[in-house]
């Protein structure tokens, strides 16, 4: 029997069920709803034929799980994802706002071959132009906190913008513009709790974030 391979929007799925259990988040039909921007009765016809083709499991509580079998092709899709990425930016050169978005309408058609030059081309990665970890790289990223956990003065170096942020194209484009990018220098300048923000100090003057996009923007404090 000829093994079954995943669609482009199971891969989707996929790809946002591994990072949820990544990052330790509980993985219910909602959240996929609200994260793919899709209806509820939706996913659940997807989920149905995901778990008919063996890419899932789900427990009696609801919660959704991958099989080891789903583990392997989101790992795969992820990487496809993170390599496409690095192609735009690097070799095509571009804006690093823009790579998320236009990799995610080529990942699907990137064979084995291609991804294996790829790899060698690019020097193999451990993590994309955003800075978050291909898989079996997380070792990498667990040391870093989240911009938010900042007190004022700290001086930090931006190093990850996690994955759920690159869906707003807006919300990069002034990442970018505003030097939020990994591995640029910054001071916190000042921490508002009574309107939820944090703003920044650095070349490009003062940039002011809320303090909900804050949790998902990755720091290394510098000493």
């Amino acid at each position: 029997m000829t093994e079954l391979t995943p669609t482009p929007t199971i891969e989707d799925y996929l790809g946002i069920i591994f990072t949820l259990e990544r990052d330790g988040e509980e993985v219910i039909g909602a959240r996929l709803s609200e994260l793919l921007e899709v209806s509820a009765p939706t996913v659940t016809v997807t989920l149905r034929r995901m778990v008919r083709d063996g890419w899932i499991n789900i427990t009696p509580a609801r919660k959704i799980e991958l099989t080891p079998k789903g583990v392997d092709a989101a790992k795969a899709v992820i990487r496809r994802h993170m390599l496409t990425e690095w192609m735009l930016a690097k070799i095509l050169n571009l804006p690093w706002s823009k790579v998320h978005e236009e990799a995610h309408r080529i990942e699907h058609s990137i064979s084995s071959e291609v991804e294996l030059s790829l790899i060698d081309k690019l020097d193999d990665p451990a993590l994309c132009p955003h800075g978050n970890p291909m898989p079996g790289q997380e070792s990498i990223s667990s040391k870093w906190k989240p911009l938010s956990e900042c007190i004022t003065g700290d001086k930090i170096i931006i190093e990850r913008i996690h994955e759920f942020l690159e869906e707003d194209p807006v919300l990069m484009d002034y990442l970018e513009s505003n030097q939020i990018v990994p591995g640029k220098q910054a001071v916190i300048n000042e921490i508002l709790p009574f309107n939820k923000t944090i703003t920044l100090k650095n070349e490009s003057g003062i940039v002011t974030l809320g303090l909900d996009i804050a949790k998902s923007i990755y720091i290394e404090k510098q000493h």
